[in-house]
């Protein structure tokens, strides 16, 4: 299997080629109890993966032995964890639980080194800065989203407001980052900016510097989800673009401007989740239809000739815009 990866990761292997991963059988005596939540590969290599669950578990899982490493325990239903991309002076897994608390455990310990407080409800989405290796993101059923830098033993830096301050510390809604559940998150590329989606169905771009909201307009986002919503944005495209689980559909957007692009369509269910692949310039999405799914961005499209009845095929000039799943590609 690592073989596999190792070509793939360096493109001496047909990404169509790869298309099954082995898996732990429902009776190994490691697999988790109820739904997994969030799995990541170990930052540095592919030698460890982590995997969470509602059975209020996080494992660490040797890749050549399809065994857990380790595992941590918690006392409530775990709904998110990430660790940092860019870490090299800390092993910290960053866990969001049904608790209000944020726990961080060590992977080098084997235990959790220390917990964030400040939220008021559980904890549906946590996210490291892909630009400092000390900051952390955190969402929660409070509307709240707090930005924390883990050396500092207050913890907290900022908490986003939606209104930047203009409206009276009295209203409901101040310090708030939306009006309801705020349940995704997910940094761009250069870390320099922070997406967040809530159940209000909103999304937002704020300024992860300074916390602030800068107003750009995505329209609705449908977000009725109960648990995280885990979203994706690309990396190395000419414009940036945001891919967000839209029913059984991924809508597309560009980051700064907010203009929808797209709505891939392909899963017949809900989709859950999506992550993208910059190397390959490649989208990945999963859904309750049990299905995969990747998208490559198309380099031509369809233009109609003067004659309606005919079409002629011409470059894309933004061939990011158009994405198609590679399955329909042949």
């Amino acid at each position: 299997m690592l073989g596999f990866l190792s070509a793939r990761q360096a493109g001496l292997d047909d990404p169509l080629r790869f298309r099954r991963a082995e898996s732990t059988r429902r009776n190994h005596p490691d697999v988790h109890k109820y739904s997994v939540e969030t799995v990541q590969w170990y930052p540095h290599d592919t030698g460890m993966f982590t995997s969470s669950s509602f059975d209020k578990t996080l494992k660490v899982w040797d890749t050549n032995t399809l065994q857990t490493a380790d595992v941590f325990n918690f006392e409530e239903t775990v709904y998110s964890h990430h660790m940092s991309p860019v870490a090299t002076k800390h092993c910290l897994v960053a866990v969001g639980t049904r608790g209000p608390k944020v726990q961080l455990c060590d992977l080098k310990s084997g235990s959790c080194s220390h917990i964030l407080q400040g939220h008021r409800q559980e904890i549906l989405a946590v996210s490291w800065s892909p630009r400092y290796e000390y900051i952390l993101a955190t969402a929660s059923a409070d509307s709240r989203v707090k930005l924390w830098d883990v050396r500092r033993a207050s913890g907290c830096l900022i908490t986003l407001d939606q209104h930047n301050g203009k409206k009276s510390q009295a209203v409901e809604s101040a310090n708030t980052a939306h009006n309801g559940k705020v349940n995704g998150l997910c940094f761009t590329s250069d870390g320099l900016h922070l997406l967040t989606v809530g159940t209000d169905d909103r999304m937002r771009l704020w300024n992860s510097s300074n916390g602030e909201n800068t107003l750009v307009n995505y329209g609705k986002v449908c977000n009725d989800s109960r648990k995280g919503l885990k979203f994706t944005v690309s990396c190395g495209c000419s414009s940036e673009f945001v891919f967000v689980p839209y029913g059984s559909t991924i809508a597309v957007y560009t980051i700064y401007s907010g203009e929808q692009i797209t709505m891939l369509k392909g899963h017949y269910k809900s989709v859950d989740c999506c992550v993208f692949q910059s190397n390959f310039q490649e989208l990945y999405s999963g859904s309750r239809d049990c299905n995969i799914l990747a998208w490559v961005p198309s380099l031509y499209e369809a233009v109609p000739e003067d004659d309606e009845t005919t079409t002629k095929s011409q470059l894309n000039p933004a061939f990011e815009d158009a994405w198609s799943s590679s399955d329909e590609d042949g």
